[in-house]
């Protein structure tokens, strides 16, 4: 298996775990429903946006798709810390998740990097 596959899989499995996750929030909570959308939305961009770079057509382009990743993975930070902060859950439950997240963050911004300096 590839690096690349590595990441991918990673990403993969960063989207099931917030999916998963998600599904433990509280159905009381008014605001919910909401960030369960959104989160849901940002967890699982990551993966398909990271495969389209693999698949780039120019340097440009696969430096354009994992920049939309990595906005995708930041924005998911936030709307976990938004939980915990929120209480809606705490936060030894969403440690790994968040570490999990700021690594693939630091993977996919030297990923960019090293791809910007290449070109």
């Amino acid at each position: 298996m590839t690096r690349g596959s590595d990441i991918e899989d990673r990403l993969i499995d960063f989207a099931v775990r917030v999916i998963n996750m998600v599904e433990r929030l509280p159905q009381t909570h008014s605001a919910s429903q909401h960030i369960k959308r959104q989160l849901i939305r940002s967890a699982t961009a990551p993966a398909p946006n990271y495969g389209e770079a693999r698949g780039a057509e120019s340097a440009k382009d696969f430096v354009h798709k994992l920049k939309i990743a990595l906005k995708e993975l930041n924005e998911s930070r936030i709307w976990l810390k938004i939980i915990i902060r929120a209480d809606l859950m705490r936060a030894e439950l969403l440690a790994d998740l968040l570490d999990e997240c700021d690594q693939l963050c630091r993977i996919l911004s030297a990923s960019i990097h090293t791809a910007k300096k290449n070109s």
